[in-house]
């Protein structure tokens, strides 16, 4: 089992390569919504963590983990 330390980022990291497969040129714009709100979530739980604030940190985690391919 992983801790919150190891698998927020790795969620963040996720996330941040679907917003590329969002943002395909191909898609002409049809994931540009989804993407601006996965960049939301990635600046919330950026802050989450600058702040050490497990609780946000938690909210932010599953909040990433709600984005799928």
């Amino acid at each position: 089992m992983e801790s919150l330390g190891e698998a927020l980022p790795k969620e963040q990291a996720r996330v941040r390569a679907l917003i590329l497969q969002y943002q395909d040129p191909l898609l002409n714009g049809a994931g540009m919504f989804a993407a601006a709100m996965m960049e939301s979530s990635l600046r919330n739980a950026d802050q989450a963590v600058m702040s050490g604030d497990c609780v946000a940190m938690i909210e932010a985690y599953k909040d990433l983990q709600g984005y799928t391919e």
